[in-house]
């Protein structure tokens, strides 16, 4: 069976599970999942794209403008997935998915009045990945990984924050994906803020940069770090405490374990490093997939891990991050987003050692 065939028989399960006539997917990531790869945006920083999908047990159609109709038919060759079309002139409101949907049981991906929400089973759905997307999220690994490594080593005391970012989102266009999250911060700011949005200010010694690249819908996601001089001692040891927390989380997602347990083990070594309560200051992550995360982790999640979900998690003590793309493989994790000449530490968890990011030290 297709990509696309196994994507509609869980489409149409998960209508049996909920007892609905239809689902409408109005979100650019459930619109790339369910098309295998296809785009619905224009604007890259929308949720909600310029196409919908309404989904029944026997027909599939495809809402949009006309302005976009001639894309996704040509390019994105939607047609011939099986799509009816249904354009409307740009200058005038859809009115054929309330006609369509009339008198039906509806779920969809987004909030709507009288419509059941199946935002967190869609993600759930949209993390757990095929074959044909687990290689494309392989190589969208390997893109941010090369992006973030050339963008970072080409970093300089005195550039402005705009200067990286603009680094950064070169290095990862230029391979093909889009650099829809890029985080910059230097020297102090990499301490007061866990979301640095990239500003003037100029790098004196030390960096932190943030990339969720996407490609074919799919969104990987890498941090790294640099300095310039000698790590300071404090630092050092929050480098070495996040890094131990970082190899916890992904020594605990294992198949069958569920997101509570795994926070739950974040948490415990959090509090094993000396830095008890720093958990509280951000999120730490969770199963990636057509979003940055298509969950994110809490003490009572009971989501369950699975083989071929990707994973990013991203514990931070306040000066030191941690965060790669692990895909969930069988027999153990694979790191997609490792950088090969990127220098590691070597910390022990429960007995076992593994190998995270350090800082990068210029001397």
């Amino acid at each position: 069976m297709s990509e696309f065939r196994r994507k509609l028989e869980r489409i149409k399960a998960l209508l049996q599970r909920e007892t609905l006539d239809a689902v409408l997917l109005k979100r650019v990531s459930s619109f790339a999942w369910a098309t295998c790869g296809a785009a619905s945006y224009v604007n890259t920083a929308v949720s909600e794209g310029e196409a919908s999908l309404l989904i029944t047990p026997d027909h599939l159609y495809l809402f949009t403008n006309n302005i976009e109709a001639t894309r996704l038919e040509q390019e994105e060759k939607l047609a011939e997935q099986g799509w009816e079309f249904r354009v409307s002139p740009w200058h005038r409101q859809r009115e054929e998915i309330s006609q369509l949907t009339a008198g039906l049981w509806l779920g969809a991906d987004v909030t709507m009045q009288g419509v059941k929400d199946l935002g967190r089973a869609l993600a759930y759905e949209r993390s757990c990945l095929g074959p044909e997307e687990i290689e494309r999220f392989r190589q969208l690994g390997k893109i941010c990984a090369q992006a973030m490594n050339a963008a970072i080593r080409a970093v300089k005391p005195g550039m402005s924050e705009y200067e990286m970012a603009g680094l950064l989102a070169f290095e990862t266009e230029r391979r093909g994906a889009q650099a829809i999250v890029n985080l910059v911060a230097s020297d102090e700011r990499v301490f007061r803020f866990r979301h640095p949005l990239p500003t003037a200010k100029r790098m004196e010694r030390y960096a932190m940069l943030v990339l969720c690249g996407r490609k074919d819908g799919l969104v990987c996601s890498i941090t790294r770090l640099i300095h310039f001089g000698r790590l300071p001692d404090e630092l050092r040891r929050k480098a070495e405490a996040v890094a131990r927390v970082d190899a916890a989380f992904i020594q605990a997602t294992r198949p069958g374990a569920t997101l509570g347990e795994i926070f739950k083990r974040g948490q415990a070594e959090y509090a094993a490093t000396g830095f008890a309560d720093e958990w509280e200051l951000h999120h730490q992550g969770g199963p990636a997939g057509y979003e940055p995360r298509e969950l994110v982790a809490t003490p009572f999640a009971r989501e369950e891990v699975v083989v071929g979900q990707v994973y990013a998690w991203n514990p931070s003590i306040t000066g030191a991050k941690s965060e790669d793309s692990i895909l969930i493989g069988e027999e153990g994790n694979e790191v997609l987003t490792a950088i090969d000449d990127w220098p590691m530490l070597t910390v022990e968890v429960d007995g076992v050692e593994m190998q995270r990011p350090a800082i990068l030290e210029i001397l």
